[in-house]
């Protein structure tokens, strides 16, 4: 490949608003365009150096250091590549998106690379005041899955246990697409009766029933060029379902004493805790609508998923619920914190961190204004201490054994079965009777 046309494609980058950098096989940058130098270089000279020192500060290719490697994935493979990574920049570490598109001479050997990055807006790897925080691999493989769904049109389901931040999930897949201008509507569909369903979801014309005074709007009219969350979508009665499942087939509508049908524009994330395979197996969850909502699952992780993210959260989570900016944690209060178990997760984290800042009177949150909350001791703490080590005081036959490791892996994983049948090796339905044992047993 000439010089001629190397300097021509620098030019062409330059010219672009992303950042992008040039490379060679060896993982050399050759030219960064000036958003680049702007984003991730700042006073640092780029050119001349390799990506891993620039992005990681490593000394080795980030494939031998434990990193998965775009330019390497793509030298083998030919074709462009995506990853996420977590980024040195000029503000500290980033989590960024990277794409790696090789360049071929006229012979149609590789013979440079142009990586795209962009910074992801809708997480951070710092404490931060809104959105995702987070940055250990359960936290970076949800991301991944969001960044790489967030600019189709293809329905989410957010599975995962109660309290893991699924409508703050459902809100970074919204503002990451396409739709970002658009509004997000959240629904609640638990105790829904199919007059609020209907009335709320499609709205009515006036004098549809007594009250009706004036048309209403629905939140699927609300929803027009935007994303509509369905929370809890498996606690959504049978018959309502048949509802929504008309909806998304038809992607029309009809508000409740009208006639016309009035065309849907909206995309649709779903979310439950339930384990909505199970549930349709027992009939109680539509087979058709759960294949029309479950085209991209995307797994949250719950906090004993991500135990290395609960200092990053828990900073996070003060930053936001206290009304005295700049306390911290004492290091023994950050350990207390890490070492619990969260039947509640995120939500339970944040109760508990807002109780102990009302308590603290200084510049520190410490372990006593966690442990001081009631004359009872926290459920966290109980479970904690159950679920810490899996231990038998004596020889046990060995069906017994299993009922009891079983038992004690259940109260551990919390509702999540799917994410406990893998780590058990086993199907989903083959635990649920190993489980129904175990509970027999103890009867």
């Amino acid at each position: 490949m000439t010089a001629h046309f190397l300097s021509e494609l620098i030019s062409f980058l330059d010219a672009l608003p992303e950042p992008r950098i040039v490379m060679t096989a060896d993982y050399r940058i050759i030219a960064a365009n000036a958003a680049y130098q702007r984003e991730f270089g700042g006073e640092v000279a780029i050119v001349g150096r390799h990506c891993y020192d620039v992005s990681h500060h490593f000394t080795v290719p980030c494939d031998q250091a434990g990193e998965s490697c775009p330019l390497r994935q793509s030298l083998e493979s030919g074709v462009p590549q995506r990853v996420l990574h977590l980024h040195h920049t000029p503000r500290g570490e980033e989590h960024v998106a990277v794409e790696t598109l090789p360049i071929r001479d006229e012979r149609g050997e590789v013979v440079y690379f142009v990586e795209t990055m962009r910074v992801v807006r809708q997480a951070s790897s710092r404490a931060a005041a809104q959105g995702l925080v987070g940055r250990s691999p359960a936290f970076m493989a949800m991301l991944g899955k969001i960044l790489r769904v967030a600019n189709s049109n293809a329905s989410v389901l957010l599975l995962g246990e109660t309290g893991t931040g699924k409508e703050l999930v459902a809100r970074a897949i919204h503002e990451a697409s396409a739709r970002e201008s658009g509004p997000f509507v959240a629904v609640d569909c638990a105790g829904m009766t199919e007059t609020l369903f209907e009335s709320e979801l499609f709205g009515y014309e006036k004098g549809a029933f007594t009250g009706a005074n004036h048309r209403k709007q629905g939140l699927v009219e609300a929803a027009a060029g935007g994303t509509l969350f369905l929370d809890e979508i498996g606690e959504l009665p049978v018959a309502l379902q048949v509802k929504l499942l008309r909806l998304l087939e038809t992607g029309t509508y009809r508000r409740v004493g009208g006639l016309d049908w009035l065309p849907a524009d909206f995309r649709l994330v779903t979310a439950t805790h339930r384990q909505l395979s199970a549930m349709v197996e027992a009939e109680t969850f539509r087979r058709d609508l759960y294949f029309r909502i479950n085209t991209f699952p995307i797994h949250t992780p719950a906090l004993h998923e991500r135990r290395d993210d609960i200092p990053l959260l828990a900073a996070s989570l003060l930053e936001r619920v206290d009304r005295r900016p700049g306390r911290r944690f004492t290091v023994r209060a950050e350990h207390w914190l890490q070492q619990q178990a969260y039947s509640g997760n995120i939500r339970e984290l944040r109760n508990l961190i807002e109780r102990a800042s009302l308590l603290a009177d200084g510049d520190q949150i410490d372990l006593g204004h966690l442990t001081d909350l009631s004359d009872e001791p926290a459920p966290s703490s109980r479970v904690a201490m159950n679920a810490a080590a899996f231990a038998v005081d004596r020889v046990l036959p060995l069906e017994m054994l299993e009922q009891r490791y079983v038992q004690w892996s259940h109260d551990r994983y919390g509702d999540d079965m799917t994410a406990l049948a893998q780590a058990l090796g086993v199907s989903v339905r083959t635990l649920y009777r190993k489980l129904q044992r175990a509970q027999a047993a103890t009867d």
